[in-house]
């Protein structure tokens, strides 16, 4: 890799959308730091769930942005995890025990409702622990903030006194955004009753804004109450406003969803007195239906799925990759992932810097990926468990011995974790599909000949010599297309629709365990 001063020259004028928001900040700060020194990254969580993998994929696009800045700038950085838990519950998840007890606290902030669980203090002292827990799994460089540590240890105080002097200005911007009848009743401060500990959505009458005092009807009871020390919270578009203004926020992505959200925070942060941070809004994951997901609906994609069959820097590829482009987000992609993953990392170093900062795995490891190569795509160590089925890794590094010199877990460690993901990937998704047909036509001779071809090859032949074979019997074959030949050996030989280049995959599963794949095709003939 190049030197500090050239790479920063490079990102100037590097097309890679990281660089492209990095931008952004540095011309919000042309004369350097801002008075409160740093440059303030923010990401959001509402800890009525678990954690899942739209937190991972704002906190890394975050944090992608963050670093391109870095890269571009000497002024320090900060990125806050803010987790609304003094947000209100309404309603109850379906993935939780106890449903009944929390049933009994709808309404009441997330942190003074009692855990589900039974492991921790509250509800919301549960989930935060999940999402940093979640964060920390994957080294994210961040600091996290709880909103009911702010609004009762005061650090909202003054920031909360704005709110009730701009009152008026508040509602200006939000009341032609509603209905008629939510007009009636909206507030943009939402009083926590010091009877039922339930943050009411009631209208509100601001009494003295220096004092914090408000009043406001609590089950037909006019009560005078200060929204100080965690007394009250805000509405979201409002609390979100707030929050920029009051910790100085410069910078914070959303989903294209919350573009009116984005809007209308942004206008009460200039009645606040605040500018509104940088950002831009991401597209959401679609399902394969093209559907969009939804946690309620349980038609997404888990974090958890996800880890199961595809490593980290797979997952991170793909949501790397065009941010502002609907894409579906499910288990089929992952096979593609991996493997194009490993494409772009095999492809870094030989490529000049201008490309280097455009392609993924730079952002990905924050520079230059490590040294070490894959000698193997994930789809050929998919082929290969698939036709073996149950199969443990030492199989795998057996067959890889004859195809890979010096063949170990110890020289190709990423490999070596590769083949636990592929397989389980093949345990629940390849194998059960397989489904070899028996070949037809001009298959069968074309079989046969593959066959007393491959016989003559000495048994350390190479890939491409045995590709060079295919390809022939493919030509002179009678097909109509070598398109039709290396579908027949796929559905013939794999049981699937679609394949591996056949030379590499021969090599990879031995001449004589091919030649009993053909003898058991043709079989069938």
């Amino acid at each position: 890799m190049t030197d500090k001063t050239e790479l920063r020259a490079a990102a100037l004028d590097s097309k890679a959308w990281p660089y492209e928001e990095a931008r952004k900040l540095l011309k919000r700060y042309p004369d350097g730091a801002p008075a409160k020194g740093h440059v303030l990254f923010e990401t959001g969580y509402g800890p009525s769930g678990l954690p899942h993998i739209g937190t991972f994929n704002e906190v890394l696009r975050t944090t992608m942005v963050r670093r391109a800045f870095e890269a571009l700038s000497d002024i320090p950085t900060r990125l806050i995890a803010f987790s609304d838990d003094m947000d209100g519950l309404r309603k109850v998840p379906d993935n939780i025990p106890n449903k009944e007890m929390l049933a009994e606290h709808l309404g009441k902030p997330l942190t003074r409702i009692p855990d589900p669980f039974g492991t921790h203090d509250s509800f919301a002292a549960h989930n935060n622990a999940l999402l940093r827990e979640f964060l920390d799994r994957f080294g994210f460089d961040y600091e996290f903030v709880s909103s009911t540590d702010y609004y009762e240890g005061g650090k909202f105080d003054d920031a909360l006194r704005n709110v009730l002097r701009h009152y008026q200005g508040i509602m200006d911007v939000m009341l032609p955004t509603l209905r008629k009848e939510r007009q009636a009743t909206y507030s943009p401060v939402l009083p926590v009753s010091p009877k039922s500990g339930v943050v009411l959505q009631v209208p509100i009458e601001v009494l003295d804004a220096e004092a914090g005092m408000i009043a406001f009807d609590d089950d037909g009871e006019r009560v005078e109450q200060s929204i100080l020390g965690g007394r009250a919270k805000l509405q979201w578009k409002v609390d979100w406003a707030m929050r920029w203004v009051a910790l100085g926020v410069d910078y914070e992505m959303a989903g294209k969803d919350l573009i009116d959200s984005v809007i209308q925070s942004s206008k009460i942060t200039r009645v606040l007195g605040g500018r509104p941070p940088e950002g831009f809004n991401y597209e959401m994951f679609l399902d394969e239906k093209g559907e969009k997901i939804s946690k309620s609906k349980g038609n997404g994609l888990s974090l958890e799925q996800w880890l199961t069959y595809g490593p980290d820097e797979s997952l991170a590829f793909y949501i790397y990759r065009e941010p502002k482009k609907a894409k579906a987000l499910h288990l089929g992609l992952i096979p593609r992932a991996v493997d194009d993953y490993w494409q772009f990392r095999g492809n870094y170093a030989d490529q000049p810097i201008a490309q280097q900062l455009g392609n993924p795995v730079h952002h990905i490891h924050n520079g230059p990926p490590p040294a070490e190569t894959l000698p193997v795509t994930f789809g050929l160590l998919l082929n290969l468990v698939g036709v073996m089925g149950e199969a443990s890794k030492e199989q795998v590094w057996g067959y890889l011995a004859n195809y890979v010199p010096d063949a170990t877990p110890d020289a190709y460690p990423a490999l070596d974790n590769l083949i636990g993901y592929a397989l389980a990937y093949a345990r629940d998704f390849v194998t059960p599909t397989l489904s070899r047909r028996a070949p037809e036509g001009v298959e069968v001779a074309a079989l046969q000949r593959l066959d007393a071809e491959l016989a003559a090859l000495p048994a350390d032949a190479s890939a491409e010599d045995i590709q060079n074979l295919v390809y022939e019997i493919g030509k002179t074959g009678g097909f109509e297309n070598l398109r039709d030949w290396f579908k027949a050996l796929y559905e013939t030989l794999l049981g699937s629709e679609q394949g591996p280049r056949m030379g590499s995959f021969i090599a990879l599963y031995g001449i004589a365990n091919s030649r009993r794949l053909i003898a058991e095709a043709l079989a069938k003939a």
